[in-house]
């Protein structure tokens, strides 16, 4: 997900089972579990790669998210609850307190903490359990951009946008926000991938 194994890259059984100190069972385990969540592909007798990724994927990966994660916040927003917004607003400060700092991973998780407090509060069993293997794809694209402090301001504002819709049982406002976050995350990262392609290799 953060890029430290490029797409492509060959994921040799005893290669990881050395750099992980484990046996073979697990690590199996663990890439047929990233098979199931689309992050690695697997070829019978030839072995697994980290799966490629592509403008056609990134667009594929938005329409899913928008589909599934808009059902999820019009349902939250007509259950929210005060124990709801309390988590919510933990995992939103933390992720604009992390977001400056060298630690991105721990600002992600602050991020999915934030995203998946909603998704949860739909009261669905099924829908975060659909939501998360799009959602982790996405995460992919996603660190392929680095924030700046203008985005990380707008980022914030969009989530408070989303937050206060649900904190006021409004639906179709939660929906609205949601799609607008979303849809600039897409303009942002689909900017960052035109940049990576059009840049010559000696000035990157």
């Amino acid at each position: 997900m953060t890029g430290l194994l490029p797409p492509g890259s060959h994921l040799r059984l005893a290669d990881l089972t050395e750099a992980l100190d484990m046996s073979a069972m697990p690590v199996r385990e663990g890439l047929r579990r990233l098979e199931a969540l689309g992050l690695v592909e697997i070829v019978p007798h030839k072995g697994a790669w980290v799966r490629g990724v592509s403008l056609d994927d990134l667009l594929d990966t938005h329409r899913t998210r928008l589909a599934l994660e808009a059902l999820a916040v019009r349902t939250a927003a007509e259950r929210f609850t005060a124990h709801d917004a309390e988590t919510a607003r933990h995992a939103l400060d933390e992720h604009a307190r992390l977001a400056v700092t060298d630690d991105p991973l721990a600002a992600r998780q602050a991020h999915t903490t934030f995203h998946f407090t909603l998704y949860r509060a739909s009261g669905s069993r099924w829908l975060p359990r659909a939501i998360e293997p799009v959602w982790e794809n996405s995460e992919r694209y996603r660190f392929a951009t680095r924030p700046t402090p203008e985005s990380l301001d707008r980022t914030r504002a969009e989530h408070q946008a989303i937050l206060d819709a649900c904190v006021a049982h409004d639906p179709d406002a939660a929906v609205a926000a949601l799609t607008r976050h979303l849809d600039n995350a897409l303009r942002r990262i689909r900017e960052s991938m035109s940049t990576r392609l059009t840049t010559p290799v000696g000035h990157r």
